[in-house]
């Protein structure tokens, strides 16, 4: 299992950080620890959930994913 913060752009109040993480719960496999105006932590397999997928989910919720 992978730790990693998610740095998202475009978030700025509480109904942000709750769409996104709606979005993130949906991957199975994803486990979502935090989700904060900006950012999301989130643990996962790296062989059974790709990035690509998490990048996805945040951007069904409105916002986009910076490296």
């Amino acid at each position: 299992m992978v730790e990693k913060e998610i740095r998202i752009q475009g978030m700025s109040c509480h109904h942000c950080v709750m769409a996104v993480r709606k979005e993130l719960m949906k991957i199975p496999g994803l486990v979502v620890k935090e989700v904060s105006v900006g950012s999301a932590l989130v643990e996962f397999d790296e062989t059974k959930v790709a990035e690509s997928r998490i990048a996805a989910a945040v951007q069904e919720a409105g916002y986009k994913v910076v490296d």
